[in-house]
């Protein structure tokens, strides 16, 4: 995978399986994100991988809304405020996207419903997207968007940056709901403290744009006595 003709991902080999919970760890720099964005398909990165698939889909010429639909979702690090557009709205234009048959005032209820289980201040939720909220409350909105729009792959993209123990806590718990439903997960994450609640499977460590380690949950320990430094 390649920014700019700059060669940033090397034959990286990763697969997540249905109802699996992998961890994707390394140091600042080592291309976890620039992973997360390759999968859902931005176009600022050029994927050059010799396969990418999703159930047997080919992903290199679909773009993000058909990777979307696929059942691909991203919670970014760092959400973006958009003007003039509401959750609700966004997400009926997505349901909709999908060819589903769905009833605006039935979405609001279940929008209000998704808002209390998280804690969402339901005077948020009539805002524009992310428009006023704080990290915490950005990253909850992402958790609702998933809770409703069920993805079949979350990517979560340091979910934790900016969240105190309770609401990383809160987070967790409903991601762990949704992957006993069957969907799959990809955490980036530098800590441990997030795999305390979303436990994975397995765990994989990139360094410099490459797997440098992989296995179960024991690599996290190793992490947190010795750092990165062991990958020297």
């Amino acid at each position: 995978m390649k920014i700019e003709g700059k060669e940033i991902l090397k034959g990286v080999d990763l697969e997540v399986k249905k109802g699996e919970v992998v961890a994707l760890m390394g140091p600042n720099g080592s291309g976890k994100s620039s992973l997360a964005n390759t999968l859902i398909g931005n176009t600022k990165y050029e994927a050059e991988a010799e396969e990418l698939s999703f159930e047997g889909i080919c992903l290199l010429e679909l773009k993000p809304d058909a990777r979307a639909r696929l059942g691909i979702m991203m919670s970014f690090q760092y959400p973006v405020a958009i003007s003039g557009v509401t959750v609700r709205e966004m997400l009926l234009a997505s349901l909709r996207g999908r060819g589903l048959t769905v009833s605006a005032l039935d979405l609001k209820k279940q929008i209000a419903e998704e808002g209390e289980r998280l804690h969402i201040d339901e005077h948020l939720l009539t805002r524009s997207i992310n428009e006023g909220f704080s990290g915490g409350e950005k990253k909850k909105l992402e958790i609702l968007q998933m809770r409703i729009l069920k993805p079949k792959l979350l990517i979560l993209d340091e979910v934790d940056s900016g969240l105190d123990i309770d609401a990383l806590a809160l987070i967790a718990k409903n991601v762990v709901e949704m992957v006993k439903a069957g969907m799959s997960v990809l955490v980036i994450t530098h800590y441990q403290r997030l795999l305390k609640y979303l436990v994975p499977d397995r765990v994989v460590v990139m360094k410099n744009g490459e797997v440098v380690d992989r296995g179960g949950k024991e690599i996290v320990d190793k992490l947190e006595a010795q750092g990165y430094k062991s990958y020297e």
